[in-house]
């Protein structure tokens, strides 16, 4: 049985992600350390997307290197860009893993999370042979998994990859508003403001809605 995601002191969600656990980790024999995070959970349309980022812990000085690196959320657009940049120069392998929403609407949003964590471990160029999630236990996977709670505040592996991840979706998002630009996708990226609510009042919803989420659900009809 796999054990629940450790928690974490309050106190360390003070300071910014590390490399303490990767270091711990490869104390133990571990090698191929990946951080995996996801995007777009709550959001009522468009793909949910997980990043997977592989730090070379043999570089010295590796988390000055990536100074500024924390959980996407605390990060504007323009950092997440930026930093996304130094991720793609000092990571020895990153990735994606894409679901849609159609993908989201058969299978259910937790499984669809799995899913695109286990799609971005594929899309890797060289398989690792352990996991740090934030959060997950990633079911029917063989590797060593650390699931940790709020691991993108712990771990900088998690911290990049759910840099990775956002900034994937955020682009994503923008080519779907440039095919719907009545949902206005590019401001919002599907996420339940008030302005998408109004749209999809308007137009109804869109192939890129999740039409097993509330309200798109409630609005009848078919997709445009």
């Amino acid at each position: 049985m796999p054990g629940r995601p450790r928690d974490i002191p309050q106190r360390s969600l003070l300071h910014s992600p590390d490399l303490c656990e990767e270091e711990a980790l490869a104390c133990r024999g571990f090698r191929r350390i990946a951080g995996l995070d996801e995007a777009g959970r709550g959001a009522w349309a468009g793909p949910v997307v997980a990043g997977a980022v592989c730090l070379p812990l043999d570089i010295p000085d590796l988390a000055a290197h990536l100074d500024g690196v924390r959980d996407s959320k605390q990060l504007s657009a323009p950092e997440r860009t930026r930093l996304y940049h130094f991720i793609l120069k000092w990571a020895s392998d990153v990735s994606i893993g894409v679901v849609s929403p159609a993908t989201i609407d058969r299978v259910g949003i937790s499984r669809a999370g799995e899913l695109a964590m286990l799609w971005a471990v594929d899309e890797l160029s060289c398989r690792p042979d352990c996991l740090l999630i934030d959060a997950f236990y990633l079911r029917g996977c063989s590797l060593h998994q650390r699931p940790i709670i709020r691991g993108d505040n712990i771990s900088l592996s998690i911290a990049a990859a759910s840099i990775v991840a956002k900034v994937a979706r955020d682009k994503l998002m923008r080519a779907a508003s440039a095919a719907y630009p009545q949902y206005g996708f590019s401001l919002h990226k599907g996420y339940g403001t008030r302005l998408h609510q109004q749209a999809i009042h308007l137009h109804g919803p869109s192939p890129y809605h999740r039409w097993s989420f509330q309200p798109i659900s409630l609005a009848g009809g078919l997709p445009l």
